[in-house]
C-alpha cells in the first residue's frame, strides 16, 4: 500500500471516530478530542476534569468509567493525573493540582507505602468485579497506581513538605520491588513507566539508578506485549499501545514491527459506529455497563487516535 493510501485509509477512520465521539462521548473526552485534533484549549479540558474532583481534592464520580464510586479513591485520582500528563499540563499553583496534592499527602486510603488500589466504598456502587475491595485490600503490595502517583507528587509536589521525603521513599521502594520483579503486571509497569517520565521532567536522578531501571522497562515493554494477534479483538491483551503512542518513545525501536502492526489493527477492527469493541464485561451491573462501554469507547476513539497519529499515520 502506498503511503499516501495509508494516510487516506488512516483519514477515512479518523472521520468516522470523531463522528462518534462527538455522538456518544463524555464531555470530558469530547474536549480531549477537540484539544488533541482541534486546536482546543487545555483550559477546556481542565474545566472538565474539575467536574470530577471532590472537596477533599481527590476524584470520583466515574472518572474511571469501570467505577461509579463518587468518593474519592486513588485509582480515579490516578486517572485525572494522567490526563494532566496527557495535555502537559503540571502548573503547581493551579488550583486543581493543588488540591489533588493535597489528596496524596491527606493520608486518606494510604497505608504509609502504598496508595490502595480499590477502596470499601467501591463496593456500594456499580462497578467492575476488579474494583472490588476485599478484606485484605489494605494487605496490597501493588504499585498499581502507586508508582505513578508518587511520581507525579515529586513533579508537582511541595520539596519542602514534610510528604515530600514519603514520596521520595515510595518511589525507592517502588524501583527496588521492580527490579527484583522477574514478571511484572502491564498495569503497573505503566506505572512505573510514568513514574520514570515523572522524575525525568523533574530532573530527579539521585533516586535510584535511572539506567538501570529505564533498561529493564526496554525490556519488560517487549517481553509484555502480546504477540498472539488473534486474541487482540477478543481478550483484554497487551498490546503496544499500552505503553507508547509515539515513535519518538524509547520503547517503540524494540517493538517497531508490532507497533507498526497495531496501526493496521485499528484500521481493520474499526466498527461501523466509529468506535472499536471492548474486550471486557463486568458479568454484574449490566445497564450500568452498557453506560460504561459506551465511555470507554469514546475514550478508545481519542487513544486510538493519538496512536494513529503519533505513528506518523494522521496527517
Amino acid at each position: 500500500m502506498h503511503q499516501r493510501d495509508t494516510q487516506s485509509s488512516a483519514e477515512t477512520v479518523f472521520q468516522k471516530a470523531k463522528s462518534f465521539v462527538y455522538r456518544n462521548a463524555r464531555p470530558l473526552d469530547l474536549v480531549r478530542w477537540q484539544y488533541h485534533f482541534e486546536n482546543g484549549g487545555k483550559e477546556t479540558v481542565l474545566n472538565a476534569l474539575f467536574y470530577y474532583q471532590n472537596e477533599n481534592g481527590g476524584f470520583g464520580h466515574a472518572l474511571e468509567p469501570d467505577c461509579w464510586n463518587p468518593n474519592s479513591t486513588p485509582i480515579h485520582t490516578w486517572v485525572a493525573t494522567e490526563i494532566l500528563k496527557e495535555i502537559d499540563f503540571f502548573d503547581t499553583e493551579y488550583p486543581l493540582i493543588e488540591n489533588l496534592i493535597k489528596y496524596l499527602s491527606s493520608g486518606e486510603a494510604f497505608s504509609g507505602h502504598f496508595w490502595y488500589r480499590t477502596v470499601p466504598s467501591n463496593n456500594e456502587y456499580p462497578h467492575a468485579p476488579w474494583w472490588t475491595a476485599d478484606d485484605g485490600y489494605q494487605h496490597e503490595n501493588n504499585y498499581n497506581p502507586t508508582a505513578s502517583l508518587s511520581g507525579f507528587y515529586l513533579l508537582c509536589g511541595d520539596r519542602e513538605s514534610a510528604f515530600y521525603k514519603i514520596a521520595e521513599m515510595i518511589a525507592r521502594e517502588a524501583v527496588d520491588a521492580y527490579l527484583s520483579n522477574d514478571d511484572p503486571e502491564m498495569h503497573a509497569i505503566v506505572c512505573y513507566i510514568h513514574l520514570l517520565e515523572y522524575c525525568e521532567k523533574a530532573g530527579i536522578d539521585d533516586l535510584f539508578d535511572m539506567d538501570v531501571f529505564r533498561n529493564k522497562l526496554i525490556l519488560d515493554v517487549k517481553k509484555t506485549i502480546n504477540r498472539d494477534t488473534s486474541r487482540w479483538s477478543t481478550s483484554y491483551v497487551c498490546k503496544p499501545s499500552q505503553f507508547f503512542n509515539d515513535r519518538k518513545s524509547p520503547f517503540y525501536l524494540e517493538n517497531r514491527e508490532i507497533a507498526e502492526y497495531e496501526c493496521d489493527f485499528i484500521e481493520k477492527t474499526q466498527l461501523e459506529n466509529g468506535a472499536w469493541a471492548i474486550t471486557w464485561n463486568w458479568n454484574q451491573y449490566q445497564k450500568e455497563y452498557a453506560i460504561s462501554a459506551n465511555r470507554w469507547q469514546a475514550a478508545f476513539a481519542v487513544k486510538n487516535m493519538l496512536y494513529l497519529k503519533g505513528m506518523g499515520k494522521l496527517s
